[in-house]
């Protein structure tokens, strides 16, 4: 590989006070052949404006807007289709890259060989400041271990086109990014992590990791859903998930300083 494009894919609703930041994160990157596909999910804030301007002076930002709002599994598949790079990479509206991200973790899948990779990350919370928090994950992550817990962050997440195609995201409204982990892990096995943190993940008071009741009930759903489970299975599978998520999970969470 010699200087590959990525594709950075950016859903937004109603982002205006976190969304330049977001951006701001991938221009700051030391890897500069990038693009960035943003789709506006109906934004009723000044979303839709503020990216504007900035896409205006920055030709590798672009936009596309939703007339219907319709979930970010719709916006993410929207963004996919309008994809070019070798590469995907997925960065939320609120969340931020470390200015090495792309850099260090291309070369990490060049170097081994990977279609697929994900990193470590830190917390930080509604206004930017640390939580001093970081969250790891197995360094060789399976599919069966990702069947009970989603331990990849959207945010560092990166996959190769050439060996994987497109993949279509789930349309269901929440988890379509586990579920998405998941489809990659059936063709690979086995995902090893960027052991680093590189990127900063915004802990927000209405995000669905704020709330543990609608986190298992979304839980739920791509168990029935996605997988086609039936209840009965789908009860069972949510006990190992709360198994892991209250013991195993905990492990791989660092205090810093």
């Amino acid at each position: 590989m010699k200087n590959p494009l990525i594709s950075i894919i950016t859903p937004t609703f109603n982002s205006e006070k976190f969304i330049i930041e977001a951006i701001q994160s991938a221009q700051k990157q030391t890897y500069t052949n990038w693009e960035m596909i943003i789709v506006d999910d109906c934004s009723s804030d000044k979303t839709v404006s503020v990216i504007s301007e900035i896409a205006h002076l920055d030709k590798r930002i672009q936009l596309f807007i939703i007339e219907k709002n319709s979930g970010a599994g719709v916006a993410r598949n929207v963004a996919l289709s309008k994809t070019t790079g070798r590469f995907i990479a997925f960065l939320d509206s609120d969340d931020l890259w470390m200015p090495t991200k792309l850099e260090k973790q291309l070369n990490y899948m060049s170097k081994n060989n990977l279609p697929f990779t994900f990193s470590f990350y830190d917390c930080i919370d509604e206004e930017g400041k640390p939580l001093n928090r970081r969250v790891e994950s197995p360094r060789n992550l399976s599919y069966n271990q990702l069947f009970y817990c989603n331990y990849i962050g959207n945010l560092t997440a990166i996959y190769d086109v050439d060996y994987f195609g497109k993949i279509p995201i789930s349309r269901i409204r929440k988890r379509q990014d586990w579920s998405l982990w998941l489809t990659i892990l059936k063709k690979i096995k086995m995902a090893q992590p960027v052991p680093e943190s590189l990127a900063f993940y915004r802990v927000r008071q209405s995000s669905i990791s704020a709330s543990k009741l609608d986190l298992l009930k979304h839980n739920f759903t791509v168990y029935r859903t996605f997988h086609g489970l039936n209840l009965a299975i789908s009860l069972l599978c949510m006990i190992g998930f709360l198994f892991t998520q209250l013991i195993i999970k905990p492990t791989y969470i660092k205090r810093l300083n």
